[in-house]
């Protein structure tokens, strides 16, 4: 049972930064494709930045790209979302996951964090 635990969330200004971490219990972190998702009420959980295990290749949806950055620290068990230049929109539940593949489709993870709350707000 992998068990995944998100912390960094919090009141940001808009143009401010926040980095969110992700550290899993699982044997063997290192072999873990990682995502990152959103979600708001009301609305479907949305795909924020994925890693391949390799920690080589990511991948973010155009409405953060070049704003967010996905990592893993190995030695760490960690994950992290460095986000910048945040905006009003951004705000929600932030969760981490563990996928069977690199992917942007929420049914390809199978093990989800609590998630952490950001709001960007001034």
């Amino acid at each position: 049972q992998v068990q995944l635990v998100e912390s960094g969330g919090g009141l940001v200004q808009p143009g401010g930064s926040l980095r969110l971490s992700c550290t899993t219990s699982g044997p063997a972190f290192r072999n873990y494709n990682m995502g990152w998702f959103r979600q708001t009420s009301g609305k479907e959980r949305e795909f924020v930045a994925a890693i391949a295990w390799t920690g080589r290749l990511t991948r973010y949806p155009d409405s953060v790209k070049g704003r967010f950055t996905i990592s893993k620290d190995n030695a760490k068990n960690t994950v992290y979302l460095q986000m910048n230049s945040l905006k009003p929109e951004d705000t929600a539940v932030y969760y981490c996951a563990v996928g069977d593949s690199f992917s942007s489709n929420r049914n390809d993870y199978n093990y989800w964090g609590q998630g952490t709350q950001v709001t960007v707000s001034s």
